[in-house]
């Protein structure tokens, strides 16, 4: 058994609460939504966010039940995101299976999307806190500005880090940040404890999307469970690309630029520039950074007493740079 699921072995008691809140969430009048959902949640996900939640609720002595199914809130917005994210840009691929935009067409899964968006507000408004519900909401909200800055860039091979930090702060990391902190909130911890595990989860968030970036020119399809190369083909101009063209010489950058957002780039051109994210260190660069924000979120925890939730917030925080897939 591979390293990566030795580790998330160790929590498929809570994956198995989780998925069975995610499972009884899902019913609807209309058999379509059902069809949609169970194909979207029911698969490979790997259950980071909630699991997330469940275990900053633990670390705040929170144990009450309704932990598993308010966790559900992140992974259903998660979920969501990525139909729309998918509807965006074409894919055809979500978790080593057909997306379900091409199994039943983008208006079906961007309403799906909109369906999951209405059910965590639900459930976040059974907490019936205020401030739960707000952090929920916020964070959607910069989510959706993070997935409309991201459209902005496409294609634009003048993106710098700062851009991509922003869209990926936006897109990735404040759900992580929220699912942390909202443990905080429904164990009602206090604004110190929240604002620790807000920072904790939004270290672990960036890490988690640069290493995915990372992975995009690294790991098999099959491994990975989507199209390798599937950022460069819809042109988005992640920071292994953006450390790349730095180093080319500035009529290279032109030519790559013309013929990728011209879409005259050939399946050779296509591994050549792969080839050069692949071997010129950006990618080592990028894996030291993605340390640099795990060991900010481990710090984060620091005036946590020992427990095994903690134990396991941290073991989860370094295997974002560890995993393979």
């Amino acid at each position: 058994m591979d390293q990566n699921r030795e580790i998330l072995n160790k929590y498929k008691d809570h994956f198995t609460r989780i998925n069975e809140e995610l499972d009884r969430g899902l019913s609807s009048r209309v058999a379509l939504i059902e069809d949609i959902a169970n194909h979207t949640l029911l698969g490979q996900g790997k259950r980071l966010r909630p699991l997330l939640f469940v275990l900053a609720c633990r670390l705040c002595n929170y144990h009450g039940e309704d932990a598993y199914r308010i966790s559900t809130i992140f992974e259903y917005v998660h979920a969501s995101s990525l139909l729309h994210d998918d509807v965006l840009d074409n894919a055809d691929t979500r978790r080593k299976k057909p997306s379900a935009n091409h199994l039943w067409g983008n208006h079906a899964a961007v309403l799906e999307g909109d369906f999951l968006y209405s059910k965590a507000s639900t459930i976040a408004v059974e907490t019936d806190s205020l401030p739960f519900m707000r952090r929920v909401t916020d964070t959607t909200m910069q989510m959706t500005e993070g997935q409309i800055l991201e459209l902005t860039y496409t294609d634009d091979w003048k993106i710098g880090k700062k851009e991509y930090m922003e869209i990926i702060t936006a897109k990735t990391a404040v759900l992580i940040s929220a699912a942390c902190a909202c443990g905080a909130i429904l164990s009602q911890a206090g604004e110190e404890v929240e604002k620790s595990l807000e920072r904790f989860g939004r270290n672990v968030g960036i890490a988690f999307q640069l290493m995915d970036d990372v992975l995009d020119y690294t790991s098999s399809e099959e491994m990975f469970g989507k199209p390798v190369g599937k950022d460069l083909k819809e042109g988005k101009i992640t920071l292994p690309l953006i450390y790349t063209l730095l180093k080319l010489e500035e009529s290279e950058r032109k030519r790559f630029a013309d013929l990728f957002k011209n879409d005259r780039a050939t399946e050779h051109d296509y591994r050549n520039l792969t080839g050069l994210v692949r071997t010129n260190g950006a990618l080592d660069q990028i894996r030291d950074e993605a340390q640099v924000y795990v060991d900010e979120a481990a710090s984060c925890l620091t005036s946590f007493p020992d427990s095994p939730a903690k134990r396991n917030l941290l073991e989860l925080n370094q295997y974002i740079i560890d995993r393979e897939y």
